[in-house]
Order: structure tokens, then C-alpha cells, then sequence
């Protein structure tokens, strides 16, 4: 399983915009500059982020591109989705015929990696850019988070 650049990269662009912007245009050669993201590919993101009313963009000498929501509209997964790359954890497509061993047959750990993509879903649904600027994510999927105050819990 692997979030694909594309998917990175929008969301750290959009993370910046969160974090310097306010409701200020902010150019993409800013961006790049800060985040060390090439222009080019940059502006292939921010067209479907904009297609997707993620970002508005101003022309003109103090031009650019803003958040069309505040950062706590827009979540995570709705990035991912807009530059179209889901992630997928499992080798066949949902629906297909074709299950993961080229055959009708699904692999034994199926149920396993699909129920991954799922829960990887849920997390991205839950994560808006207002936790990422905020820091708000670290030990946001943890089951039993480590308490601090028990001494017989060891950190490794």
C-alpha cells in the first residue's frame, strides 16, 4: 500500500496555504519555494483542488491561490479525493471479476488489506487541515494511547 506523491504533495500544498495564508492569495511559486514542490507540478494539483472547490484562485500582481473553505471545512480525505488517487490496499478492484490471485478467487488476506483501505478512510474523513496546522494529529490513531501516569506501561 502506498499514498501516492500526487496525494502527499496536494495535501502538504494545502497544509502551507492553512498555515501562511489566511485570506491572503499566496502564489504557487511561494509554495514551491517552502515546501520544495517543482511549479509545474503544482499547478497540475491546484487545478482539480480548484475543480473540487478546495482552493479559489485571484489573478493579478497580488494573485494567487487561497483556501475556499476555512481549514477546519476541509478534510483531508476530500484532498486525496480531489486529485483523484485512492488509496488502495488491496491488488483487485472492487467489483471486478478479477480478485487478487488474476482469478474469481480473492487471496487468503483479502478481507485483512481491504478493511486497511477502509480504516485509512475513516482516519483521512476524520483530519482536517485545522489538525494538521494545529498539530493536532500525533496519537490520533492510536487504540490505547500510553498514559503517562501508569508505570507499568514501558515505552520502547
Amino acid at each position: 500500500m502506498k499514498l501516492t506523491a500526487r496525494a502527499r504533495y496536494a495535501v502538504t500544498a494545502m497544509a502551507d496555504l492553512a498555515a501562511v495564508a489566511g485570506n491572503d492569495p499566496v502564489s504557487l511559486s511561494e509554495v514551491s519555494e517552502r515546501q520544495k514542490i517543482s511549479v509545474a507540478f503544482l499547478e497540475q494539483l491546484f487545478r482539480k483542488l480548484k475543480a473540487a472547490d478546495l482552493v479559489a484562485s485571484q489573478r493579478g500582481a497580488s494573485g494567487g491561490y487561497m483556501l475556499a473553505q476555512t481549514p477546519d471545512n476541509i478534510r483531508i480525505s476530500d484532498i486525496v479525493r480531489a486529485v483523484d488517487e485512492p488509496i488502495r490496499t488491496t491488488a483487485c478492484l472492487p467489483g471486478e471479476a478479477i480478485g487478487c490471485r488474476g482469478t474469481s478467487v480473492r487471496c487468503l488476506t483479502h478481507d485483512l488489506w481491504d478493511e486497511l483501505g477502509r480504516h485509512i478512510d475513516v482516519f483521512l474523513g476524520s483530519i482536517t487541515l485545522a489538525d494538521v496546522t494545529a498539530k493536532r494529529v500525533l496519537g490520533r490513531a492510536m487504540i490505547n494511547p500510553l498514559d503517562d501516569a501508569d508505570p507499568a506501561r514501558e515505552v520502547s
